[in-house]
């Protein structure tokens, strides 16, 4: 498998090197890069061509159900995959964020058996 992009949009620096550090432990090829909110993220999006999207839910700026539903209404991101990682878990976020086009949820705290669960259902 040939190294994929990863964004990883988060507001807490600690967060974003979770994610990274939890993903790299499942020994995929990938690469990393970051945003702290919304609208840095779509900036990276329109800089580097992004293979999957972790994405955190409450962050300054543009959350992460804002960013999602601009990605989703724009064509070339209409089928890159996003999941959201978030400390969101109630039941109704959960369906929000399906609803807005996520691929996927994953509550926080993260590991890696919910990684693999999740990344196991899309192909990067």
């Amino acid at each position: 498998m040939s190294e994929k992009t990863v964004l990883v949009v988060d507001d807490s620096r600690i967060m974003r090197n979770i994610v990274k550090n939890t993903f790299s432990s499942m020994n995929i090829p990938c690469v990393f890069i970051e945003a702290s909110n919304g609208r840095e993220a779509l900036g990276q999006l329109e800089k580097n061509v992004v293979h999957l999207v972790l994405l955190d839910w409450n962050m300054p700026e543009l959350s992460g159900l804002d960013f999602l539903k601009k990605i989703r209404a724009m064509d070339k991101f209409k089928t890159l995959p996003v999941i959201m990682v978030t400390s969101e878990a109630a039941r109704y976020n959960v369906i929000e964020a399906l609803k807005n086009g996520a691929t996927d949820y994953i509550i926080k705290p993260i590991n890696e058996k919910n990684f693999r669960e999740k990344l196991s259902k899309i192909t990067l």
